[in-house]
């Protein structure tokens, strides 16, 4: 199936595009109030405190901080939540990314401008069917969402139809719990409005292929992700998370077809023989 018939309106969402399809989706977990603590944890300042710079609490020994960094994301790994996370990259407005990760374990993470060249808008999840890609409804609500059933609960999104952004709240935590992983650890200073601890996080092996995206991990006490620094951008919490929903509600219809391309859409072509002849 071709993008087109897809049909995702070629937008860009803020939060207030976003809320009604978690409403929606969610069954009204994200209603002001509702919210996981982050953890009243000793070196963490208290909600609503925006550190700049501040260092952060892992010893600077690499052996300490891997260690350290392999506890929080092995706690990240059993966190259920629904969260709001803002998501600056390069010379593109900020956006706001949706991150669920339900009671039964599976999960969804929807992305604006996560394809089409930043046109369109994405959501990925796993449910018990399989790993979707669905295209998310314009704002106008002319366009309705369709999702695209791409592997197996197990499988992956291809190459050039993945948004690489929903990786550190999943198949990336496997990586940093696994000492063998051929990447260095070490404390790294608090990103910008972000609690918890950083970690900065390089590879060690230049001869394969990265694993992860080196940068910026921060973690709270209880294992969730407050923050990063990556390839794709920048990351930050925002506010307090929700409970999570028992499931993952896809945003769409499942039709068949192709997922949408990470890459802009090529130029129409246009067929000389079609053209108006000259007067």
């Amino acid at each position: 199936m071709s993008p087109a018939r897809v049909g995702v309106g070629a937008v860009e969402w803020g939060v207030r595009g976003l809320r009604p399809l978690l409403a929606a989706s969610l069954a009204g977990t994200l209603t002001a109030g509702a919210g996981l603590s982050l953890g009243a944890c000793g070196s963490d300042p208290p909600a609503g405190a925006a550190p700049t710079g501040s260092p952060s609490a892992p010893p600077p020994g690499e052996t300490d901080a891997r260690a350290l960094l392999a506890g929080r994301a092995a706690a990240a790994k059993d966190l259920r939540y629904a969260a709001l996370y803002t998501l600056a990259s390069g010379d593109r407005p900020d956006r706001t990314v949706v991150v669920t990760r339900a009671a039964d374990g599976d999960w969804r993470v929807d992305i604006p401008g996560g394809a089409l060249g930043g046109t369109a808008d994405v959501s990925v999840a796993r449910t018990r069917e399989g790993l979707f890609q669905c295209g998310l409804t314009s704002p106008d609500g002319m366009v309705q969402p369709a999702c695209v059933r791409v592997a197996g609960r197990d499988g992956d999104l291809p190459g050039d139809a993945d948004p690489w952004v929903q990786h550190i709240f999943v198949d990336w935590l496997e990586v940093l719990t696994d000492r063998s992983a051929a990447i260095s650890v070490s404390g790294a200073k608090r990103l910008k409005g972000v609690r918890g601890d950083c970690f900065s996080v390089e590879s060690n092996s230049a001869s394969l292929a990265e694993p992860l995206d080196v940068g910026i991990y921060c973690y709270g006490s209880d294992g969730m992700l407050t923050g990063a620094r990556l390839g794709f951008g920048t990351l930050r919490l925002t506010g307090a998370p929700a409970p999570p929903p028992p499931d993952i509600t896809l945003p769409g219809t499942i039709v068949d077809g192709e997922p949408l391309p990470i890459a802009s859409p090529p130029p129409p072509t246009i067929d000389p023989s079609s053209a108006a002849p000259s007067p």
